[in-house]
């Protein structure tokens, strides 16, 4: 077998698991923390769809469980490395010092290169939930790079 590669990022968000599940959920609040468009289908086996700058990412959820769990393949389309559902990403929101506590894991990445790139994604983007999710505005989103437009 393989070996996988993970991410993982914890971060304390000032602000309750409610709106914090809905800024992972309803694409309306997605697209003000990353992306330009999300498509979420609530429940087991529905569409996560993202684009992100001319990327698309997609996948299906696995488990929803409102305001504590969310768990969802991923990968980019087009990208035979990372394709659409190959990884997985788990968001566990844990009530914590009057806020919510946000752990999250990403496996099934292919190598040590992808496990980097999302590595940077992922502490780009986790830094603007935290901030629009405390009520912040996290400014335009210029992608991890510094350099996107979206």
């Amino acid at each position: 077998m393989p070996e996988s590669f993970v991410v993982q990022r914890e971060t304390q968000i000032a602000a309750p698991r409610a709106s914090v599940f809905a800024f992972l959920t309803d694409p309306e609040k997605i697209v003000q923390w990353m992306g330009s468009e999300a498509v979420t289908e609530m429940h087991p086996g529905g569409l996560y769809l993202l684009k992100v700058g001319s990327a698309t990412a997609r996948g299906t959820f696995r488990e929803v469980v409102p305001v504590h769990r969310l768990a969802y393949s991923f990968g980019w389309e087009g990208n035979d490395e990372v394709p659409p559902g190959s990884g997985l990403i788990e968001i566990d929101l844990i009530e914590r010092d009057g806020g919510t506590l946000l752990r999250m894991t990403h496996s099934d990445l292919p190598s040590a290169t992808h496990q980097a790139s999302h590595a940077k994604g992922w502490a780009h983007y986790i830094d603007r939930l935290t901030k629009v999710a405390s009520g912040e505005d996290p400014g335009p989103d210029r992608g991890p790079n510094g350099t996107r437009n979206a």
